[in-house]
C-alpha cells in the first residue's frame, strides 16, 4: 500500500536528484576551461601515442625518455609555428597601428564605389541603392583598435592554457599504464575485457584519425599557399593558414574559407583598377581555392579519413551530413570521432547484430 510517507520520500529523492544534477552542471560550467584543457591534452595524447611507441620500439628509448622526446617534438612544432608567423604578424601590427580608422573607412568606401561602378557599366543599377544604404557611415570602425587590444590581452591566457595542456599531456603519456590499471579496479570483472578492448581500439583509431586530420590540413595549407603565391597575394601564409584551419568544419568551412580569401584578396589590391585587376584576381583566387577543394574532397580527405578510421568515404559523408542536421557545425566537427567510438563499442558489446557486423567488418 502506497502511503503519504512513501510518496513524500519519493518526491524528496527526486528533488535531491535534480539538485545534484543542477549543482553538477553548474560546477562543470565553472570549470569549463579545465575541461577544454583536458580534451585538448587527450587529443595531443592520441596523436603522441604512435610517436612515443616509435621511440620505444624502434629506437629502444626508455618510457620516460620517449615521453619527454614526444613532448619536446610538440613544443618544437608549436615554437616553430609561432616563429614562422611572428614576423608577418608584427609587420601587420605595425601597419595597423599606423593606419587610422578614417583611412580604413575611406578604403572600404572606395572599394564599395568601385564595385558599384563596375555593376553600373553592366547595366545594373546599384549605385543609388548603395548611396541610400550608406553602409560605410553605419559601421563603427573604432572596433579595430579595441579588437587588437583584446587579441593582445588574450595572448597571456593562451600561454597559460598552452602550458597547462602540455603539462597534462606529459602525464597522460607518461602514466597511461597507471591510468589503465586504475580503471581496471573500477570496471566490473564481467565487462573488463570488452571495455579494455574497446578503449584500446578507440585509442588506436582516434590516434590515426587526428594524425590524418593534421595531414589533410597540411596538404590543404600547402595548396592554398601555391594558389596565393601564383597570383601574388601578400600575407599568403596567414591567409592560407586561416583558410586551412576552417577546413576542420566539413563542407561549410571551405565555403567560408573561399569567401574570406576573396575579401582579403580584394582588400589587398585596394588602389588598383577594380575591373582590370581587383575583380579578375579575386575570381582567379576563388577558382584556385575551388580546385583545391575538389582535390581535397575527392582525393586527400576520403583516402586519409577512410583509411584512418576504417570507414567507407560515403559512410563518412552521410555521418557528417546527419550530424550537421542534428547539431550544426559542432556536430559536423565531432561526427567522425564520435561515430568511430560508437562503432567500436557496438562491435565489442553487440557483435552478432547484422547492422553492426556490416558497419564494423573492417575494424
Amino acid at each position: 500500500m502506497v502511503t503519504s510517507k512513501i510518496i513524500a520520500n519519493g518526491i524528496l529523492r527526486a528533488i535531491g536528484f535534480l539538485l545534484l544534477v543542477t549543482v553538477s552542471l553548474y560546477f562543470l560550467y565553472q570549470i569549463q576551461s579545465v575541461l577544454i584543457y583536458l580534451v585538448v591534452a587527450l587529443i595531443l595524447t592520441l596523436i603522441g601515442n604512435p610517436i612515443l611507441d616509435f621511440f620505444k620500439k624502434r629506437l629502444k628509448f626508455k618510457h620516460i625518455w620517449a615521453t619527454i622526446t614526444t613532448l619536446f617534438i610538440f613544443i618544437l612544432f608549436i615554437a616553430g609555428f609561432i616563429l614562422m608567423f611572428i614576423p608577418l604578424i608584427s609587420s601587420q601590427g605595425q601597419n595597423l597601428s599606423l593606419l587610422k580608422t578614417t583611412e580604413i573607412e575611406k578604403n572600404i568606401t572606395q572599394l564599395t564605389y568601385q564595385t558599384s561602378a563596375f555593376l553600373e557599366s553592366h547595366n545594373i543599377d546599384s549605385k543609388q541603392m548603395l548611396k541610400e544604404a550608406n553602409i560605410s557611415s553605419k559601421i563603427n570602425f573604432n572596433f579595430i583598435p579595441n579588437f587588437l587590444n583584446m587579441v593582445l590581452g588574450t595572448i597571456s591566457s593562451i600561454g597559460i592554457g598552452l602550458a597547462s595542456v602540455l603539462f597534462i599531456t606529459f602525464f597522460f603519456l607518461k602514466d597511461r599504464l597507471m591510468f589503465v590499471v586504475g580503471a581496471k579496479k573500477l570496471i566490473p570483472d564481467s565487462q573488463e575485457d570488452k571495455i579494455l578492448n574497446s578503449v584500446h581500439k578507440i585509442n588506436h583509431l582516434l590516434s590515426r584519425y587526428f594524425i590524418g586530420l593534421l595531414l589533410q590540413l597540411f596538404i590543404v595549407f600547402l595548396l592554398y599557399i601555391i594558389v596565393l603565391f601564383i597570383f601574388g597575394i601578400p600575407n599568403l601564409f596567414i591567409i592560407a593558414f586561416l583558410c586551412a584551419i576552417l577546413n576542420i568544419v566539413p563542407y561549410i568551412g571551405p565555403l567560408i574559407a573561399s569567401v574570406l580569401a576573396a575579401i582579403l584578396t580584394m582588400l589587398s589590391n585596394l588602389g588598383s583598377d577594380f575591373q582590370t585587376e581587383i575583380l579578375p584576381t579575386t575570381i582567379y583566387v576563388l577558382i584556385g581555392f575551388w580546385i583545391v577543394q575538389v582535390i581535397d574532397n575527392n582525393l586527400s580527405q576520403p583516402i586519409i579519413f577512410s583509411k584512418s578510421v576504417s570507414s567507407h568515404p560515403l559512410e563518412i559523408f552521410l555521418v557528417i551530413l546527419i550530424a550537421g542536421f542534428l547539431s550544426g557545425i559542432l556536430g559536423m566537427i565531432i561526427a567522425v570521432p564520435l561515430y568511430t567510438i560508437l562503432k567500436v563499442i557496438g562491435k565489442e558489446f553487440f557483435p552478432e547484430n547484422a547492422v553492426i557486423k556490416l558497419l564494423t567488418k573492417d575494424i
